[in-house]
C-alpha cells in the first residue's frame, strides 16, 4: 500500500513537470507600456484583456500616475463591460484610495452610471416594463453617487449631466413607490397602499406620480369606507390635478400585455 502511493506521489510530481510552462507576454514590460497596451485594447473593445493588463499594472507599479489612472480606467473597463458590480467596488476603491485626485468626480460620475439602467433592452421594451417596477436600490445608490457628484464638485464638467439624471430618478423611485401602492390596492390592502401612496407625497411632492398617488388613496378610503378622508383626497387631486384622468373613477394605470393579475 505504502508503494503505491509512494508510486501515485512520484507520477503526480514527475507529471507536473511535463506540463508546458504558461509564457507571460507582459514580462519586462514597463508600467507605461503596460497602461498603453491596456489603452490600446479599450479601443478596441477589448475590455476584459484590458483590465487583466490594469491589473498587473497595479500588481507590479503600485505606486505613480499610472498606477492611480489605471484604476480609474479598470473601473471604466469594467463598466463598458457589463460587469457593474465590479464597476462600482473600482470605483469606491478609487474613492476611498484618492479622496483628492483631480479626477475623482468622474469616479463618482462613473459610479452612478454603473447603477444607472435606463435602457431595458429588448425583453422590457416588449413587455412594457419600465425602471420603477424594478428593485428602486440600484437608483437609489446612483442617486447618492450623482448627488456626491453634484455636491462635492458642482462646477465638474460631469456635474450637468449627473443632475439630469438626479431628476430622472427621483420620477423613478417615486413611480416605484406609485407602483407598490398600486399592488397593494388591486388585492384590498388598502391600508398598506394608503401608507405607500404617502410616502410619495411626502417625499417626492412635485413629482409626476404624485396625481396617481392621491388617486390610488381616494380608491382606498372609499374602499374602506372612510368618506371624509375620500372627499378630503378628491378635492386635493382635482385642486390640482383638475384634468386627471383618475377624477373619472379610475385609478389604475393600463397593465401590460403579459401580466394576468
Amino acid at each position: 500500500m505504502k508503494r503505491s502511493l509512494a508510486l501515485i506521489l512520484l507520477l503526480l510530481v514527475t507529471g507536473c513537470g511535463l506540463l508546458p510552462e504558461v509564457q507571460d507576454e507582459t514580462k519586462g514590460w514597463s508600467a507605461q507600456k503596460l497602461y498603453s497596451e491596456a489603452k490600446n485594447e479599450m479601443n478596441d473593445g477589448n475590455y476584459s484583456k484590458a483590465i487583466k493588463y490594469f491589473e498587473t499594472l497595479e500588481a507590479r507599479y503600485p505606486y505613480g500616475r499610472y498606477a492611480q489612472q489605471s484604476q480609474l480606467e479598470e473601473a471604466y473597463a469594467y463598466f463598458k463591460d457589463n460587469e457593474p458590480v465590479s464597476a462600482i467596488a473600482a470605483c469606491d476603491r478609487f474613492i476611498k484610495l484618492h479622496p483628492n485626485h483631480p479626477n475623482v468626480d468622474y469616479a463618482y460620475y462613473l459610479k452612478g452610471l454603473a447603477n444607472f439602467n435606463e435602457d431595458l433592452g429588448l425583453l422590457g421594451a416588449i413587455a412594457d416594463q419600465d425602471l420603477s417596477e424594478r428593485d428602486p436600490k440600484a437608483a437609489k445608490d446612483s442617486f447618492e453617487a450623482f448627488r456626491e457628484l453634484v455636491t462635492r464638485f458642482p462646477k465638474s464638467k460631469y456635474a450637468p449631466d449627473a443632475a439630469a439624471r438626479m431628476k430622472y430618478l427621483v420620477n423613478t423611485l417615486a413611480a416605484s413607490d406609485v407602483h407598490i401602492a398600486r399592488y397593494y390596492a388591486r388585492r384590498g390592502a388598502y391600508v398598506a397602499a394608503v401608507n405607500r401612496a404617502q410616502i410619495v407625497l411626502q417625499e417626492y411632492p412635485q413629482t409626476p406620480a404624485t396625481e396617481e398617488a392621491l388617486a390610488i388613496m381616494v380608491q382606498s378610503y372609499d374602499a374602506m369606507g372612510l368618506n371624509d378622508l375620500r372627499d378630503d383626497t378628491r378635492r386635493v387631486l382635482s385642486k390640482n390635478y383638475p384634468n386627471s384622468k383618475f377624477l373619472n373613477g379610475s385609478s389604475q394605470s393600463k397593465k401590460p400585455w403579459w401580466r394576468l393579475w
